[in-house]
């Protein structure tokens, strides 16, 4: 079943330790205002696939982040969010990453939910559960002519 989070409020996510952001819902709208974003217009066809994603979060992340906490400058000042200290940020490897992980999977995780499938984490019959019952007696084998 597909639960709707009917709220639509921002929500705050732990990206390291010390360091959490509040994130605006990601709904359809930010994500179509985010692929028309001119940052990720410009990326060039002929880059990879790892460059386009960046530019991408650091988009959205620019329309998403509303606030944060643990974050400061290099004299330890505690800084308010702005595009360029949005991208400084997402410059870090483990913040990307927990960004990637924590918000945007969880729009992914959508295309999970409306699979009635089982988790299939190595093949197509992991985690499944049975749905035909266990044969009374083995089937008997072909008489050859």
């Amino acid at each position: 079943m597909l639960t709707l989070d009917l709220t639509n409020a921002p929500r705050w996510h732990d990206l390291a330790p010390g360091v959490r952001v509040q994130l605006r819902p990601l709904t359809t709208a930010l994500m179509v205002a985010t692929r028309s974003d001119p940052a990720v217009e410009a990326v060039p066809e002929e880059v990879s696939d790892e460059e386009r994603a960046v530019a991408f979060a650091k988009a959205l992340a620019r329309r998403a982040v509303l606030a944060w906490e643990g974050i400061g400058d290099a004299d330890g000042k505690t800084i308010d969010p702005s595009p360029e200290a949005i991208d400084a940020l997402l410059d870090l490897w483990p913040i990307f990453e927990a960004f990637q992980l924590t918000y945007v999977s969880k729009g992914l995780l959508l295309e999970q939910e409306k699979n009635a499938s089982a988790l299939s984490p190595i093949g197509p019959s992991v985690g499944a559960s049975d749905t035909a019952k266990p044969a009374r007696k083995p089937a008997k084998t072909v008489r050859r002519s």
